[in-house]
């Protein structure tokens, strides 16, 4: 019924009456009231199958069961979802699912989260009666694309892979071939699963048929924690989960952070995100980290701890700021949090008045956009930016060409530079960039890795990675979401409100913030877009800021 609340109706479900939304499956209505039924081929986000049958249940006055997935509940229905007769029916269907399924749980991926195999312990538990050998399929274990392997002997045939492509991606690689129980799933003739959405099939496929080529044989799931998060590669702001291995670290590899799954936000991502978010954490235990505060003078960097670093930074600030021919900058990067944005903010305009400040949001990144997820923006801050009044819009805001003009013409005698590898942005912004940052007299650095910028510049800051500090983000609709603190920062690394926090201090100002959600909801008091807003409302949903639109 457009515009208005869909009619409610009455179900009893397992001797107890509910009310639900006419038009919702049983499955999703025994969902909503902690009813979990067994399912292989459903999923909420694409079209009904009904292949696998594991979902059936029984309803009064239907001589057969019935496929919980597609049937809806409807006023005085009485349906069974436990009882005898459903659990046989269940007992069958994963026999059936068995028959040819090889036993090699031990060496898969997927031991340990691994739906064929839950189902088992709950709802088969039986002796198998197979006497003869199993149907082998014709292929392994083989690469069907830059992140994909596929598995077709563990494949249980559910169609959601398929279905994906068709609807989701609309790649239309992967296709059902051959009959009976010959069937297997197989990419078509000449192509590969190759969109921008492929590892996705990963995380829908119910068994280890379909696997993460990047994750495969580095850990058990069972060794993986797991955050909320926002991810940080474009201004869309999908919703993640952040899986992590800290008591037993990659032999080879060494990484913290193991991978990046979609989390569920219809408002945001819907159940998806995109190759390139999924596979964008590497930097984070990535060699080049910049681990501890560096000092360079005469060409060689020396480490120092943070008071030195703090120290020196504010000094020449200072002596900077006293010059009247020169002017101290500040390039602020669209990547940085909210608390972080604020930060730079007041602490330079109060303590060092007259600061330039500079708004750049080029990234290296290929401008990719469709019409599922990708943004053309690659920076997960931007719209923050922007509702803060620290983009070029703003009289008192330069942009990146503005920037390069006043040191080429030799106004600048300080920069601060947050995240930004300006050197390495695309030709038309960093023509130039390495040869001007030579004639700054005083180039500080706030980042996370090392880069051809972060190597001109005197004084380097180590930052705390988006997984090793909480902070929010705004994302290119207004809402405002939390990525929370995953580990601890790498070495010495800071959050970057700490780090701003500390120089506002060693400048002479009085900071006392003792987490970012304090630093939030100083923001909330004196930026108008984020009035009312608080952590706890925002929640792991997110919040469209205030006027975020208009």
């Amino acid at each position: 019924m457009s515009g208005k609340e869909k009619k409610t109706v009455k179900t009893v479900i397992d001797g107890k009456e509910y009310a639900f939304p006419q038009g919702t499956t049983i499955l999703e209505a025994a969902k909503s009231v902690g009813i979990e039924i067994p399912h292989f081929c459903y999923h909420p986000g694409l079209s009904i199958a009904g292949a696998c049958r594991m979902c059936l249940v029984e309803i009064e006055k239907m001589p057969k069961l019935q496929i919980s997935c597609h049937m809806t509940v409807d006023d005085g229905m009485v349906i069974h979802t436990n009882n005898e007769r459903v659990k046989k029916a269940r007992k069958a269907m994963l026999e059936f699912h068995l028959v040819n399924h090889p036993l090699d749980c031990p060496v898969c991926d997927q031991g340990g989260e691994c739906n064929l195999q839950i189902y088992y312990m709950m709802h088969g538990n039986y002796i198998s009666r197979l006497r003869e050998n199993k149907v082998k399929k014709t292929k392994k274990a083989f690469q069907i694309g830059p992140h994909v392997m596929l598995d077709q002997e563990r494949c249980v045939l559910c169609s959601r892979c398929v279905r994906f492509c068709q609807e989701i991606s609309k790649s239309n690689e992967l296709g059902i071939f051959q009959r009976g129980d010959r069937e297997e799933i197989d990419v078509f003739p000449d192509m590969q699963l190759n969109s921008p959405y492929s590892a996705n099939v990963v995380d829908i496929c119910p068994v280890g048929a379909l696997l993460d080529k990047d994750f495969r044989f580095k850990t058990r799931a069972w060794y993986l924690e797991s955050a909320d998060s926002i991810c940080p590669r474009c201004s869309r702001g999908c919703n993640i989960e952040i899986h992590y291995n800290l008591n037993r670290p990659w032999k080879n590899e060494g990484r913290r952070l193991a991978r990046l799954k979609p989390r569920c936000n219809l408002e945001v991502n819907d159940w998806w995100v995109c190759d390139e978010g999924r596979y964008s954490f590497k930097f984070i235990d990535d060699d080049n980290r910049i681990e501890g505060p560096l000092v360079r003078t005469d060409g060689k960097a020396r480490n120092t701890g943070f008071k030195e670093a703090l120290e020196l930074a504010a000094e020449s600030l200072r002596n900077s700021a006293a010059s009247t021919d020169v002017e101290i900058a500040v390039l602020v990067s669209p990547r940085a949090a909210n608390e972080e944005l604020y930060l730079l903010k007041h602490v330079f305009s109060e303590q060092l008045p007259g600061t330039r400040l500079v708004f750049s949001s080029a990234t290296p990144f290929e401008p990719t956009e469709d019409d599922i997820l990708r943004k053309k923006d690659k920076n997960s801050n931007t719209r923050g930016a922007e509702l803060m009044g620290l983009t070029p819009d703003s009289a008192q805001v330069w942009s990146l060409s503005e920037l390069k003009d006043a040191v080429l013409a030799g106004e600048i005698g300080a920069l601060y530079i947050c995240y930004h590898d300006i050197t390495g942005l695309p030709e038309e912004f960093s023509a130039g960039w390495a040869e001007a940052l030579e004639r700054i007299p005083l180039v500080v650095y706030q980042g996370t890795n090392t880069c051809p910028t972060s190597e001109k510049a005197q004084i380097i800051f180590p930052a705390a990675a988006f997984a090793e500090r909480e902070g929010t983000v705004t994302n290119f609709e207004g809402r405002v979401q939390i990525q929370q603190k995953v580990f601890e920062p790498l070495s010495e690394a800071l959050p970057g409100w700490q780090i701003i926090q500390s120089l506002g201090v060693a400048l002479g100002g009085s900071y006392e913030y003792e987490s970012a959600e304090e630093v939030f909801a100083d923001l909330a008091k004196n930026e108008p877009a984020f009035a009312g807003l608080s952590y706890e409302k925002i929640g792991s949903g997110g919040f469209v800021a205030k006027d975020a639109k208009a």
